[in-house]
């Protein structure tokens, strides 16, 4: 009988061991596959960030910039800390077209000038002397407009283009300058804004506890070439965090999601 006890006892422990190993082991499976979730959203909030940069450019040129390669991410929690993501963002390549953005604002500009001036010779009562003059100056606008572009090329060579009107009809006015003079720092600006609301949005299944830090590393993903002199790859990492707490905040209704935003802390290094 005492022997029969000894064997059931061990049995049960042997099960309840076993059940135990079981049951941690699910759970950290099922850590890891929100985590993978997680990386998953990531990416795409990168290539939300980067469309939204090349919707904006194809307003300038219908050659539009293209990126180096794909977004990758990779998590893992970390023991008292909380959960970090390493996120490598492919750089923003310019097209060889780019300098000719500048053709298609002097010739939307001479379009504008042109009509200004023809609204101008209709409403205001013009010596009939100087008419046909007026005349000929705004036709001159106009040829001038929708013909080609010219581009002075390196040892004072003429290249022509034809650059390709907007699809849509979009003029250059609605795009803001500061993209047009550094599209680098637009497509940055854009992949952090969507980064953010990612980690903001989409980030309860990670199950934080509220003094753990959900935090994101946003790296350029191209090193710099040695075989090109030329190559200026500027290595810069930015990384952003925010605590478990602030985000259980907004998933309850206790903040909005502007003010969400506040409490994500940004560094660039």
């Amino acid at each position: 009988m005492l022997r029969n006890s000894i064997v059931g006892v061990t049995l049960a422990v042997a099960m309840g061991t076993t059940l135990g190993a079981q049951q941690t082991e699910d759970v950290q499976v099922r850590a890891r596959q929100r985590i993978s979730m997680m990386e998953g959203t990531l990416e795409r909030a990168v290539s939300i960030g980067a469309d939204n940069l090349l919707r904006k450019v194809k307003a300038v040129m219908p050659d539009s910039p293209m990126l180096s390669g794909v977004p990758e991410v990779r998590g893992f929690r970390l023991d008292s800390y909380g959960i970090f993501f390493d996120v490598e963002v492919p750089a923003l390549r310019l097209p060889v077209t780019w300098p000719l953005r500048y053709m298609v604002r002097d010739n939307r500009e001479l379009e504008g000038l042109a009509a200004e001036l023809r609204t101008l010779m209709v409403q205001t009562q013009i010596d009939a002397r100087y008419q046909d003059q007026f005349a000929q100056i705004i036709r001159r606008l106009e040829m001038r407009a929708q013909g080609p572009a010219t581009l002075r090329g390196p040892a004072g060579a003429v290249a022509t283009t034809q650059l390709a009107p907007q699809p849509g009809g979009q003029r250059e006015s609605s795009v803001d300058p500061r993209l047009l003079d550094d599209p680098n720092q637009g497509y940055t600006s854009e992949v952090k804004a969507a980064l953010i609301d990612a980690m903001i949005e989409n980030s309860g299944a990670l199950a934080l506890a509220p003094e753990e830090w959900l935090t994101v590393a946003a790296r350029d993903n191209v090193p710099r070439d040695p075989l090109v002199p030329s190559d200026t790859a500027d290595f810069s990492t930015v990384i952003f965090r925010v605590k478990g707490s602030d985000l259980a905040a907004f998933r309850a209704g206790r903040l909005t999601l502007d003010e969400a935003r506040q409490k994500v802390e940004v560094r660039e290094h």
